[in-house]
């Protein structure tokens, strides 16, 4: 059983930042303490006082595969996400074919157990018609239901109130939305086509998917969730009124409805469009400097639960297209821990903090077995971070199969040194190591 002795790091984990040694052998963490360094093991690391934090848990990404592959697949995001600090990631429905089927959803697993570098579980996906098969998924094995209650087309949008309150009354475990109000949508879009065309600014996006929409989906979902008692994850809110919808008062192990907040709702605002154009065009838009600033705040002060990325990536050539032509949504999981990092620099937010949000807050909420902290007996899931070695991203240090980024042009002060996948070294020192995948993540749920 190999081992690993990661001396005198600066260990960032559950509120606390302290000192400290962690034995790793095998898959787990034996050990946490001082003076560990007497301690027979294969490979000794001697951190220097770098930050030692968990590994992050990404609830939401979109790996492209199957069907959607010429833009990344499990494989190529993966590597991407573990250079990034990424050790786990749970995968959205809308491939090709939509993921709404339990042989469908083995199948993706069974794609992550032979090519995913980094732990992974798949959301099953909700249409008009598929409430029986749902019904069906093992809780346990299954990180929860994904319903696009707007932003998306054909059978992937559930839109069928009738539907809905199926879902929101039957499924016995977590159900991640995208909230927008369709109708709101349909009526901004023509329009702004009536007074441009085809031909409509990208700076008025958040204008057609526009607040108002957000909300009304959010509160609508919201209601749902009270009247059923459903376990309810908003993802990726843009708008400082949604907030409202949101409870900070009790702990999130007892929360039943819970809210997600996106690297790129905190880092651009509205302004940005001008210099990254459709870059930045994601579902739900970025929107104003308030609701940036809002959105971080909510996240300090527990009314949003988690940060993820989205990161669902498109080409350039997809990317590079009128407004109505070009597609939603970038790559972001190689850059979403350093990116929280340079506003720590800032002061914005503490350590703590964004490894509660990023690593243990994504634990909690999911109930994933034995990840997520720095705690003997759990995976050895972790990352080393150096917080004084700039650097700058270009076309030629980006890792997603599409090969850009909007961040290209961007200097962090902190880079991710190492990174370890279930006891194992993923990423080294600017090299992602591979031969071996990460683990299907498990659920503590009756």
């Amino acid at each position: 059983m190999n081992s690993t002795l990661i001396l005198n790091s600066k260990i960032v984990n559950e509120g606390k930042v302290f000192e400290g040694d962690v034995l790793i052998r095998g898959a787990h963490i034996e050990k946490i303490g001082k003076d560990l360094q007497s301690v027979p093991v294969d490979q000794v690391i001697d951190a220097n006082g770098k930050l030692l934090v968990p590994g992050a848990i990404d609830d939401q990404v979109h790996f492209r595969e199957p069907g959607l592959t010429h833009k990344g697949n499990i494989f190529s995001e993966s590597r991407a996400a573990v250079a990034g600090g990424i050790t786990s990631f749970m995968e959205m429905p809308n491939t090709v074919p939509p993921t709404f089927t339990q042989q469908l959803l083995e199948e993706k697993y069974q794609i992550a157990a032979k090519n995913s570098l980094a732990n992974y579980s798949f959301f099953i996906g909700a249409s008009n018609d598929n409430l029986e098969e749902v019904l069906k998924t093992d809780i346990r094995k299954v990180c929860g239901l994904k319903i696009f209650m707007g932003s998306s087309t054909g059978n992937l949008l559930v839109d069928n109130e009738k539907t809905l309150e199926g879902f929101f009354s039957k499924f016995p475990s977590l159900i991640a939305s995208h909230c927008e109000h369709e109708p709101t949508i349909r009526k901004n879009t023509e329009e702004f086509k009536n007074k441009y065309g085809e031909d409509v600014p990208i700076a008025d996006h958040p204008l057609i998917r526009s607040e108002e929409a957000c909300y009304q989906s959010s509160s609508f979902a919201v209601g749902l969730a009270k009247k059923h008692g459903t376990k309810l994850h908003i993802l990726h809110i843009s708008t400082a009124k949604e907030l409202s919808l949101f409870d900070n008062s009790i702990p999130l192990a007892k929360k039943k409805i819970t809210a997600e907040a996106c690297i790129h709702h905190l880092w651009f605002n509205d302004k940005d469009y001008v210099r990254l154009g459709t870059k930045i065009k994601w579902n739900p838009a970025i929107k104003t400097e308030k609701d940036q600033l809002a959105i971080l705040q909510a996240v300090i002060d527990n009314h949003i639960d988690v940060i993820a990325t989205d990161h669902a990536p498109h080409t350039l050539e997809e990317k590079n297209n009128s407004y109505f032509k070009a597609p939603s949504g970038g790559p972001l999981v190689q850059h979403s821990l350093t990116a929280m990092l340079e506003f720590y620099r800032l002061g914005k937010i503490s350590l703590e903090k964004i490894v509660e949000k990023m690593c243990h807050h994504p634990a909690i909420l999911f109930r994933i077995e034995n990840r997520g902290f720095i705690r003997e007996g759990h995976f050895a899931d972790l990352v080393l971070v150096d917080m004084n070695k700039p650097w700058t991203v270009d076309r030629s240090n980006i890792l997603s199969k599409c090969g850009w980024s909007p961040f290209e042009g961007q200097a962090f002060h902190s880079s991710v040194e190492k990174t370890w996948v279930s006891g194992r070294l993923a990423f080294d020192q600017g090299k992602v190591i591979e031969g071996q995948s990460g683990q299907r993540l498990s659920f503590a749920r009756a």
